[in-house]
């Protein structure tokens, strides 16, 4: 047989497969409403007309494309015999005839929606108690007797002290959830009823107090002075007024309260004063007599500190004593002790540390070395790496002026004005010298200055 008779015969498998396919089909059709029609008592299922389309992981895509290249490469007839032997209408065709001898039995109406619907609205009460967890038992009573104390949720909010911080807002919708949600009030009053009795009588003894209650404080004298047995004789006289956990000592710190706020009957408040000049803190202050305060004394303090004040006054007179003492002492170490100069001092040189006196009229400035010997040593002020050994010369001219010469690297500065090397610069009394970060002070012997400005002139007419 050759290649186009087995193309020909190929295809008219696959008409005939498809022909075959089609005829079954509309077989299976008619049974499926002949079924029906026989089997009209049974209700139908329910079912969705949407269209649900699940998407396939990676393996089902695979093996489905692999199963379509099978059936592609393989012929019709194995095409048709694999639709056959686990095609749809061999399933339905073995349920309805393992359905039809058996008596109809309806299907139960969907119960799993139904009884998670229910499980899920019974469970809603208990989040909602989850989110109001922040409210004690404590707190439910606290609040229950302070509203049936005053009927006043803002007295409330602002009188109680819960466990928490709580706003109006909060106050408020925990009321109505204890008043009209079933599910809260059943369980804030098993919780409250598993208090201890110690502190539900704590709770009750923090009860606010109403407006009767205050009333009948209010009448007992502002002058007078009330004891435990007075108010004890008020409970007894209204036991309907007065809340039932209340003492006679809870009574009188209550009045006393009372008093302090100017609340009883007796008691009048002035009114502020009217105009410009109202009653300030520093004119309240002024009227105090201090006369007329109580003077706590300490007297183990005072006597401590008056014996501190004494120490501290005789340290003091024994460094004033010794200060004249100490004063020769700096002054022999730094060369500081005065600006007075000897007829010998042309001028001074002073330092923060050293002091360095120009007797001739010619002196050297610089770092000292083994091999090199100057007049001023600047290593003595302080750190003096920088500075060259031969840094600068100092010179005293005939007209009794002084000039300073720079003969090392770096530059001096004399007031601010550098000076570079090779170069003068005059100086002048308390002219600021300022050599690598030392600095010095000038200072000119004017005196002895003017004596030799006056033989000067001498000399220069002759």
């Amino acid at each position: 047989m050759d290649k186009d008779s087995q193309g020909l015969l190929d295809s008219s498998l696959m008409a005939s497969g498809t022909a075959s396919r089609s005829e079954d089909e509309e077989s299976l059709a008619g049974q499926k409403r002949a079924s029906s029609q026989a089997l009209g008592t049974i209700p139908k299922r329910r079912s969705s007309s949407r269209f649900i389309k699940r998407k396939k992981f990676d393996d089902e895509l695979v093996e489905s494309s692999l199963a379509k290249s099978s059936t592609r490469v393989k012929g019709a007839g194995s095409v048709e015999s694999g639709r056959c032997s686990g095609s749809e209408p061999s399933s339905s065709e073995k349920k309805k005839v393992s359905k039809a001898p058996s008596t109809p039995v309806p299907p139960s109406p969907a119960p799993t929606p139904g009884l998670t619907k229910r499980v899920k609205k019974s469970k809603q009460p208990l989040q909602v108690t989850k989110d109001l967890g922040r409210w004690k038992p404590a707190d439910d009573l606290l609040l229950i007797n302070a509203v049936l104390q005053t009927n006043d949720l803002t007295s409330v909010h602002l009188g109680v002290k819960f466990s928490c911080r709580f706003t109006l807002r909060e106050v408020q919708e925990r009321w109505y959830a204890l008043l009209y949600d079933p599910v809260i009030s059943k369980l804030a009053c098993q919780a409250m009823r598993q208090l201890h009795p110690e502190a539900i009588a704590a709770i009750q003894s923090k009860a606010l107090f109403s407006k009767a209650e205050e009333q009948l404080l209010s009448k007992v004298g502002s002058t007078s002075q009330p004891t435990l047995e007075t108010f004890q004789d008020l409970l007894h006289r209204h036991p309907d007024a007065f809340y039932l956990a209340r003492t006679a000592k809870a009574l009188q710190a209550h009045w006393q309260l009372m008093k302090q706020y100017y609340l009883l009957e007796d008691q009048t408040v002035q009114p502020l004063p009217k105009g410009d000049q109202v009653l300030n803190f520093s004119d309240a202050e002024d009227l105090i007599d201090d006369s007329k305060l109580k003077d706590m004394r300490d007297e183990v303090l005072e006597h401590e500190l008056t014996v501190a004040d004494r120490r501290q006054k005789r340290e003091i007179r024994q460094l004033e004593q010794e200060l004249h003492k100490w004063q020769v002492l700096v002054d022999s170490i730094t060369g500081m002790s005065s600006p007075d100069f000897d007829n010998q001092t042309l001028a001074v040189l002073r330092g923060r540390m050293v002091r360095y006196l120009m007797r001739s009229r010619e002196i050297t400035l610089g770092r000292a070395t083994k091999d090199n010997q100057i007049d001023v040593d600047l290593s003595l002020e302080g750190p003096a790496w920088k500075i060259s050994r031969k840094q600068g010369v100092i010179k005293l001219k005939n007209n009794g002026d002084f000039f300073i010469a720079n003969e090392g690297r770096r530059p001096i500065y004399i007031d601010g004005r550098p000076v570079l090397c090779g170069s003068k610069w005059r100086l002048s009394n308390n002219s600021v010298v300022e050599i690598a970060s030392l600095r010095f002070v000038f200072l000119i012997n004017q005196d002895l200055i003017a004596l030799i400005r006056a033989e000067a002139a001498k000399i220069t007419p002759q």
